[in-house]
């Protein structure tokens, strides 16, 4: 029978982690819920770890640009802080709960270290990853660890946080995280060009991002879309828009908005969101949520910006899909029909043909997401290195059993 397994501090976590490794039973590590789908469906579990009841924030020195929590701390909350300091997480870590079935704005910290989540400003400040400074955690032998520290350089010892990030909880159960911060934008802008395809779209991108007008947010989505937002006026375009950000100080965001418009004239007409529509923008580009109200299985793709519009011109060839791009071409969002293998076929396929590349089946119903390959296949050397990394960590396999399996 599963148990649901609550520890109140960090000392129980490990007694239930050395207990279990003890007597080889398996858990399911789990922080708030929200991503419980995301990954492959977890095997053979007895009984679900969940680390929601570790929550708050211990440390905070903005003057530092350092926060630490522990790992299940909303992290609506921690934005919440950061506010009042003017601060942000800059890897703007998505929102994934509306799409995978779950209430908004309850995702944890820990969650988003775990499954290595970033937004669309990933190509300009970073992954997760690189905010991840520290951590303390359980191995699966029921041992406590620490990895990094307080500071944006930590020269001793190996950096066990680029490991953890992105490992599903198949390796530890993180109980307390330290992460980078930096200053939030005094303003935030959008520069809009619409009815662009998806090659104008490209061209777009790719010459507001080559200027030197930094831009921190590039994506292109389709009329087919557009209506879907809820920001008034995206909804109300009735056709494709092509979507660059610009923050910073006040006079250098408005500089630099209208020689984006002088830019992107020769492109077709260009408008502007401002700061609160700017940012309802983002969130919706980075959460998925023009695929959020549907059943259609989706994929996150990501391959050479060049090589966007190709990959997703051959993957709706084979299926009836829809598809946005983020980080300048780089990333692409696309929903499949709910049958079959949920479109890996058609998504592995493309994704080869374009030079490679890897694609994440996000979400999918559960008999499709048990038969669908979750994850890009991996040369045998890497999937070689995954398995010494899993055996190191957790030699009994009792952690998130299957939830992180990638193949070859």
């Amino acid at each position: 029978m599963n148990k649901m397994l609550r520890p109140n501090t960090a000392a129980e976590v490990g007694e239930f982690m050395a207990w279990a490794a003890a007597e080889e039973i398996a858990l399911s590590i789990a922080g708030r819920g929200t991503k419980a789908t995301l990954g492959n469906r977890t095997t053979d579990a007895g009984h679900t770890l969940d680390l929601s009841r570790l929550s708050g924030i211990t440390l905070y020195e903005p003057e530092e640009l350092i926060l630490q929590a522990k790992a299940g701390t909303p992290i609506a909350e921690i934005e919440a802080a950061l506010a009042k300091e003017t601060q942000m997480l800059a890897f703007e870590p998505p929102d994934l709960g509306p799409l995978l079935g779950a209430a908004p704005n309850a995702g944890s910290i820990g969650g988003a270290l775990a499954c290595n989540l970033s937004g669309p400003r990933r190509f300009k400040a970073g992954a997760a990853r690189d905010h991840f400074l520290g951590a303390s955690a359980y191995s699966g032998r029921g041992e406590l660890f620490k990895t990094g520290g307080r500071v944006v350089k930590n020269v001793t010892g190996y950096d066990l946080c680029k490991v953890l990030a992105g490992s599903y909880g198949t390796l530890a159960a993180m109980t307390d995280v330290t992460v980078k911060i930096l200053p939030a934008p005094e303003k935030v802008r959008t520069v809009l060009v619409a009815g662009l395809d998806d090659e104008g779209g490209l061209h777009a991108m790719t010459q507001s991002l080559a200027s030197p007008l930094e831009v921190s947010g590039a994506a292109h989505m389709p009329a087919s879309l557009t209506p879907r937002s809820g920001v008034d006026y995206v909804a109300r375009t009735n056709g494709a828009l092509t979507a660059l950000r610009v923050e910073g100080p006040a006079r250098s965001v408005e500089h630099r908005c209208a020689a984006l418009h002088k830019l992107l004239s020769a492109y077709g007409k260009t408008e502007e969101l401002h700061s609160r529509n700017s940012i309802a923008f983002w969130r919706e580009i980075g959460n998925a949520h023009p695929f959020t109200s549907e059943a259609r299985a989706v994929w996150r793709i990501s391959v050479a910006p060049q090589a966007g519009p190709r990959a997703g011109a051959l993957i709706r060839t084979v299926t009836n899909s829809d598809y946005y791009y983020d980080w300048g071409g780089g990333l692409l969002w696309a929903a499949v029909p709910p049958e079959g293998d949920a479109g890996a076929s058609a998504v592995r396929n493309a994704v080869a043909q374009v030079g490679g590349g890897h694609a994440t089946l996000i979400r999918a119903p559960e008999n499709l997401r048990s038969d669908a390959t979750v994850f890009q296949p991996q040369a045998p050397e890497i999937a070689a290195l995954h398995a010494r990394l899993k055996s190191a960590f957790d030699p009994k396999g009792i952690l998130n059993p299957g939830r992180f399996t990638v193949g070859a």
